[in-house]
């Protein structure tokens, strides 16, 4: 058993958002931080924050958080502590709450956190719709993926569906014209009209989407999920990508 295993496993870890897990990754640093205080009382602050930044990353890495939380655990207390020294106006700080309220405070209820999908899962998934097809991408962040897709296949049709109101304001943007995005829950969309369904959300979510999908879903559709398989069910395809995130396509027709 490792050491990060004593901390918490990496299968355990999975289960929670990653919100939650990056915040738990800072604890072991501040009580590391705390203990050499009393042994170390000239421990300065700048170096006392970077250590916390630095165990922070390496848990994040130990538990294969995406590898944007090993930035930001390995700058956030850092940064902190040098916004303090800089004694910035309360109003940034309320300013940056705001923009995470409306990218990624909800994913502490859904478990579904802001995950962006490489242009390479977005070139397989433009090779797989059907000509003259759709594809519907639920959870569709900024719209990179429906983006990509819509310069690669113009001849199909493409939705896509975003609880957080400043994603699907960019996405919306972004696709005018190209993509019909709408705000609100993957929940209330009918899958029923679509060639192609795509996600990336997190294991939360996944066997109840699933039987939704299943439910809804047309003979001989395909769901595809990005890196997080349905508990106890079988893919037709996986497929490797060689993206920064190391990903996986997982393929289902239905």
């Amino acid at each position: 058993m490792s050491s990060t295993d004593v901390l918490l496993p990496p299968a355990l870890i999975s289960r929670f958002p990653p919100a939650l897990a990056a915040f738990l990754a800072h604890l072991p640093g501040l009580a590391l931080v705390a203990f050499l205080a009393g042994v170390l009382p000239g421990l300065a602050g700048w170096a006392a924050a970077l250590l916390i930044g630095l165990v922070a990353a390496g848990l994040a890495v130990a538990w294969r958080l995406p590898i944007w939380w090993r930035y930001i655990n390995l700058a956030f207390v850092p940064l902190l502590w040098l916004g303090l020294q800089a004694e910035f106006d309360a109003g940034w700080f309320l300013a940056g709450f705001l923009l995470l309220a409306l990218t990624s405070l909800g994913a502490v209820v859904t478990r579904v956190p802001l995950y962006l999908s490489s242009p390479e899962a977005a070139a397989v998934l433009a090779a797989r719709i059907p000509q003259g097809g759709s594809l519907c991408d639920l959870g569709c962040g900024l719209g990179g993926p429906l983006a990509r897709i819509s310069r690669l296949r113009p001849d199909v049709t493409l939705a896509g569906v975003e609880a957080a109101p400043l994603n699907w304001l960019v996405a919306r943007l972004r696709l005018t014209g190209r993509a019909q995005i709408r705000l609100g829950s993957l929940w209330d969309t009918d899958l029923s009209g679509h060639d192609v369904v795509y996600v990336y959300l997190s294991p939360a979510p996944m066997k109840r989407l699933w039987d939704k999908a299943r439910a809804e879903m047309k003979p001989g559709s395909l769901f595809v999920s990005n890196s997080f398989p349905v508990p106890g069910v079988s893919f037709d395809e996986e497929l490797e990508l060689h993206d920064r995130s190391k990903a996986r396509l997982l393929f289902r027709r239905m």
